[in-house]
C-alpha cells in the first residue's frame, strides 16, 4: 500500500495525486497538516518535504516527484 504525504497546496503533491488518480493506482492521503501526519513523515524521511512516498509492502521511501512516478508507474 502507499502512503502518500502531501500538502494540498504543493503543486508537486498535486502532480503526483493527479498521476495516481488518473492511473487508478490506490493510495492513502496524508495531508502533513492533519493529526500526526507531519510527525509521521519526519520520524520516516527525516526531513519536512512533500510530496513524500512511502511503500508499506516493500518499506521503500522517496520525495520527488517525478521519482515517485516513475516508481509507481511500473509497480502497477
Amino acid at each position: 500500500m502507499y502512503e502518500l504525504y502531501i500538502l494540498e497546496t504543493c503543486p508537486y503533491s498535486l502532480k503526483v495525486m493527479h498521476y495516481m488518480d488518473e492511473n487508478n493506482i490506490p493510495y492513502t492521503k496524508k495531508n502533513i497538516r492533519e493529526g500526526s501526519n507531519l510527525d509521521k513523515l519526519i520520524e520516516l524521511g527525516g526531513r519536512e518535504q512533500v510530496p513524500f512516498l512511502y511503500d508499506t509492502d516493500n518499506n521503500i521511501s522517496m520525495y520527488e516527484s517525478d521519482e515517485i512516478i516513475n516508481y509507481v508507474s511500473k509497480e502497477k
